[in-house]
Formats: structure tokens, C-alpha cells, sequence
């Protein structure tokens, strides 16, 4: 390659996020189609994990978007990763942020935003990357008349009026949904400034209608609002790793999205391993041959000697098989900076991979990306993580997780993110989450967590001696002798049976051994009820106890302390007065009782 070449600008890096079935798949491969159709001979390269689309491509398809295009295009196209989604776009990681330089956000029209596409907003946001949103489906809306690949401008001016207002209802629909995402947006062409709003490019990934308008504005924009971030690097490549595979007749590969430098043929690699830092030589660089129809026969790819960036390759090298899909890896041109760039990594793995000894979960994953977006979103939830690593489940993972389970019951589980657990391996009482898809993943865990935590609440409040306060009526005297029966009113908090009970003047005098409302037996009663309640511990009525008394549950102090610090959502205002009512009678005999009670 030509000195002067060298610095020109590269293709900028664009990935594909939104809900499941909103149409992801569809529109790249509509893309995908409208570049093989509209290409010159020669002009398309294969990528892996990647479709490029020339600028020739982009020029012709938005001639009639002239206004809209203002810029002549230097960028040499735009480069598509191929996998869809925000598993996979968790994988195109780097510090600091994400090699891709901006996003389409796939929304149904019809349907809005799912939880999936609020994921993905707060993903990109995290990750720093601009993006675009592709309202997808257009030729579902009723009274839709289509015209194939045509651009939305250009179509939706030959929609019957009521047409357009119903577009417009649901463009001001996703326009509303993005701001309670805390951002500004408008459809495209009601746009001065692209720096402060974001775009809605109406679309159908079935008719190709609006392809080319958003084609045209993502090399326009990119190119406009980049271009210090677009030049060509001379110098050592930098890309990650996508995928891990084993190709026949090439043993184990990765597939990598460069983006940044030259790769060539023997270049010494760096790049993160499941046991540390891997440091090979390639063997070989490949891409596939090219196909009219880019339907990539499995392995059918041609060796070439050098690539530059943007691009996706597949690389051959000795010790790939443990190589790890969302690792960085850099070329190495000298050996006086290998041990630079090994630490580099070293300390990266090290942010993402991680045990600490705290009461948390495990996660495991199968790629770093995704085990640093799972991490990510369970810090968000403030759900401890105590172990986070790639790969199956292991008898480790297990006996950390039981480690918990002891302390903090609802902690003790494994997450697991496209993993198995190994073979043989007795999983005994650990409960292990299984998902593939990350916003599922982390509803699933907080569902389980909650699940427990509030099993767990029944049960200890179950043994609490909860406070409470009722007034035995006069003339409700039904058994006067042990054990007493009389109808009560509840002045305050909760009385349950077996709850051992107070005087004014904090003489115990007995237990409720039973509550009846209305002639059933109920397990407790609340402040305003009306109940019998019999009351057992050798009393007889007009001596240790009277018509008109009024008594309280004798709460222990452990209990009370209990209660108002786990439990304190379940006070109510009546409650709070009761305890300070029993504090205060029973601070005659204890004047720490209630001390560290904060309510």
C-alpha cells in the first residue's frame, strides 16, 4: 500500500442492537442483499463476522437523497457486524468504551419500545457509542402502500394522508419513549442539529423501503462527526476477538474485528487466554471467498498476507484454543513492548474476571463481553457478585456458591450465561440460573433473590413477637376462669397467638393461647378488630386481670431490635406509638431496653 494512501480514512465500525424479533436479522441481511445488487465488479470484500458496503453502494442508492447527503463520501464504506444483538455487541469491548463507532437501534414501529430496547439504550450510553434508530416494519401499518427499496422520503409522500398521520403517531410515540431514556430525538428529516438529537429513520427491512435514507445518513453523520476518530492509524494492529471456533483443516481460530492498524502474516499476537495471557505467532489470515449471494460456505475461505482497518478476519495460530471471545488483541512489532501490552491485557482481564470475598453470586459467561455486561447490570441492582469468570460451571463455582448459601441464603446461587456445568459434577442444593439472553438473565436473579429474601421475612417474622395493644371490652366476659375468654379490641399494632402478655405496670399475666374473628380461629388480628382472644397463664378475671384493662405483647428486646431494623417497611404509625408505649413500661426494669431502636 501507497505512503499517501496510508492515511486515509477507515470505514466506520456499525453494530445492530434492539428487541428480539423487532427485526435485527432482517435488516442486515436487507442491507446486506441491497449492497450485492447495487455493487461494481470487484468492489465487494468478505468479511468475517462483518459485511462491508462500499460507498459507491451508499452514493447510488441515495441519489435522490442529494439534499440529505451533503458531504462527498471519503470514507470507504461503512462495515456491518454481522451478529446482532447486545450479547454479541457486549463482545466488541475496549477500555473505556466499544470499537464500534455507532449503532442502529431496531424498533418495531407497532410495538415500541420492549424492555430489551431500554437495555440497549442504557448499554450503548454506558459504552459511549452514538446511534441511529431504525423504526422498522413501516409495511405493517395499515393502509401501508409500498414501493420497494425506494427512500422514505421519496415513499411517504405517496401514502394516502391518514397514512402519514398514523406514522407520524408512532414516530411521536418512540420520540416519547427515547425521552424517558433521558434523550432528544425527532424523525430524521426534522433534524437541524444531529449532534443533540437522535435520528428515527422510518424503515422495512422487508420492502427495503428507507434503507437508503439510513445508509446515507449513517455515512454522512460518521463521517461529518468522526473523522479525527476515522483516520487510518499506520502501525500495529488492534481488534477483538469476536468469536473462539475450531475450523476444519485449521484447527482452532478466532474470528476478530480489526479495528485500528495493518495485520500481516506472521505478526507476533497478544490477546487473553482462560489461563492468562496467550502470545503466538499467526499462521494465517483468512476471509472468505466471495459469494454473489453471501451465503459463506462454512469453510471456504481464501489466505491473504496482510488486512487493514476496519476489517473482520479469521486468524490461525499455534495455542488458540483457549482463547477468550471479547479479549483485546494487538500485533506486536518489537519485543521491547510485548511485556507493555501483555500487562495492558493482564490488568483488563483482571477488571473483568474477578473473585472477591464477599457474600454475592457467582457468574459465569461465555465471553468477556458479556460477563462485564452481566457484572455491570448486577451492580446496577446492588447485587454483590463474589465471583465473575468465563467457562463452565466448576466444582469451585459450587463450593463457593454453598459458601455463601450458608450466610446468605439468597446470594447462594450461580448465574450462567450460555454455559454448562461440567460433566459429573453433583450440583447438590445450588440453584443455578440459566439464560441467554442478559435483560432475562438478570430478571430471573432478582426474581429468585427476592423470592427468598421475602421467604425468609415470613419465616422470621413467623418467630417475632410482633408489638401490640388491645382493651378487653366490658361486658364480653365469656369464660372467666384459666383460660380466660373475652372479646377484646385491638388499639394498636398486631397480636398474634402465643404472643406472652403485659400490664400497664409490666406485670406479665399469661399468653394468647387463641384469636377467633367472628367465630374462626385466625392466626393474628390488626389494629380496629373486634375478636375473642383466650388468654392462659393461671389468671381469673377480677383478680389478675379486669374488664376494661388494657394489655400489651411483652416483646423481647432482640425481637423488637429485629423488627425495626429488617423490617421496619411492615411499622405502621399505630405500630411505631405501641412500641414507644412498651419501651416506656419497660424501661422500668430495664432502662436499656429499646436503646438501639431507631424508628
Amino acid at each position: 500500500m501507497e505512503e499517501a494512501q496510508a492515511k486515509r480514512l477507515r470505514q466506520p465500525i456499525v453494530v445492530v442492537l434492539g428487541h428480539v424479533d423487532h427485526g435485527k436479522t432482517t435488516l442486515l441481511d436487507k442491507i446486506r442483499g441491497t449492497a450485492v445488487v447495487r455493487k461494481e465488479p470487484g468492489e465487494m470484500t468478505q468479511e468475517v463476522g462483518a459485511s462491508f458496503v462500499p460507498s459507491s453502494v451508499i452514493e447510488k442508492l441515495s441519489e435522490k437523497l442529494k439534499k440529505m447527503l451533503q458531504v462527498k463520501l471519503e470514507i470507504p464504506g461503512l462495515l456491518f457486524i454481522d451478529t446482532p444483538g447486545h450479547e454479541y455487541f457486549s463482545n466488541l469491548r475496549k477500555r473505556g468504551g466499544s470499537i464500534a463507532d455507532i449503532a442502529i437501534l431496531v424498533v418495531d414501529i407497532n410495538e415500541g419500545f420492549q424492555q430489551q430496547t431500554f437495555e440497549s439504550i442504557d448499554i450503548l450510553k454506558g459504552r459511549k457509542v452514538p446511534f441511529l434508530v431504525a423504526a422498522n416494519k413501516i409495511d405493517r401499518i395499515p393502509g401501508w402502500k409500498p414501493f420497494e427499496n425506494e427512500p422514505f422520503l421519496e415513499t411517504i409522500g405517496k401514502q394516502k394522508k391518514d397514512v402519514q398521520n398514523r406514522l407520524d403517531n408512532q414516530v411521536y410515540d418512540i420520540v416519547t419513549q427515547i425521552a424517558q431514556a433521558g434523550l432528544n430525538a425527532d424523525r430524521f428529516d426534522r433534524i437541524k442539529d444531529f449532534t443533540k438529537n437522535v435520528a428515527i429513520i422510518p424503515v422495512s427491512a422487508k420492502t427495503g423501503e428507507g434503507i437508503p435514507d439510513l445508509l446515507a445518513l449513517l455515512a454522512g453523520l460518521t463521517q461529518r462527526f468522526m473523522k479525527e476518530r476515522l483516520t487510518f492509524a499506520e502501525g500495529p494492529a488492534k481488534g477483538v476477538i469476536l468469536e473462539v471456533k475450531e475450523d476444519l483443516g485449521l484447527g482452532h481460530t478466532i474470528d476478530v474485528i480489526l479495528y485500528d492498524g495493518i495485520l500481516r502474516k506472521n505478526d507476533q499476537i497478544v490477546l487473553g487466554g482462560v489461563n492468562g495471557i496467550i502470545t503466538t505467532k499467526i499462521r494465517g489470515i483468512f476471509v472468505p471467498k466471495p459469494l454473489q449471494d453471501m451465503k459463506l460456505s462454512k469453510y471456504d475461505f481464501t489466505s491473504i498476507d496482510e488486512v487493514y482497518a476496519a476489517a473482520g478476519v479469521k486468524i490461525s495460530a499455534p495455542g488458540l484454543e483457549d482463547a477468550l471471545a471479547g479479549s483485546p488483541i494487538y500485533a506486536v512489532n518489537s519485543e521491547s513492548n510485548l511485556k507493555e501490552i501483555e500487562n495492558k491485557i493482564e490488568e483488563e482481564l483482571k477488571q473483568v474476571r474477578f473473585y472477591n470475598s464477599v457474600e454475592g453470586i457467582v457468574v459465569k459467561a461465555d465471553s468477556l463481553g458479556t460477563l462485564e455486561a452481566i457484572v455491570t447490570a448486577l451492580n446496577k441492582e446492588n447485587i454483590p457478585v463474589r465471583v465473575a469468570d468465563i467457562g463452565n460451571i466448576s466444582k469451585r463455582d459450587l463450593m463457593e456458591a454453598s459458601i455463601v448459601a450458608q450466610q446468605k441464603k439468597e446470594y447462594g446461587i450461580i448465574a450462567a450465561f450460555r454455559v454448562k456445568t461440567q460433566t459429573g459434577l453433583d450440583v447438590g442444593n445450588i440453584k443455578i440460573i440459566y439464560d441467554d439472553i442478559i435483560y432475562q438473565l438478570i430478571e430471573d436473579i432478582k426474581k429468585y433473590i427476592d423470592d427468598i429474601k421475602n421467604s425468609e421475612k415470613r419465616k422470621t417474622l413467623e418467630t417475632l413477637i410482633l408489638p401490640g395493644k388491645f382493651k378487653i371490652l366490658p361486658g364480653y366476659v365469656f369464660r372467666r376462669s384459666d383460660p380466660v375468654i373475652v372479646g377484646v379490641e385491638i388499639q394498636g399494632g398486631i397480636v398474634k397467638s402465643k404472643s406472652p402478655l403485659i400490664k400497664q405496670d409490666g406485670k406479665r399475666v399469661g399468653e394468647v393461647l387463641q384469636i377467633q374473628d367472628n367465630k374462626k380461629s385466625v392466626e393474628k388480628a390488626s389494629v380496629g378488630m373486634e375478636v375473642a382472644v383466650s388468654i392462659k397463664g393461671n389468671l381469673m378475671i377480677g383478680r389478675q386481670i379486669d374488664e376494661g384493662d388494657v394489655l400489651y405483647t411483652d416483646v423481647p428486646k432482640d425481637d423488637l431490635e429485629v423488627l425495626t431494623e429488617k423490617y421496619k417497611d411492615i411499622i405502621t404509625d399505630d405500630m411505631k406509638k405501641v412500641i414507644k408505649e412498651i419501651i416506656e413500661i419497660k424501661r422500668k426494669e430495664d432502662p436499656l431496653y429499646g436503646i438501639n431502636v431507631n424508628l
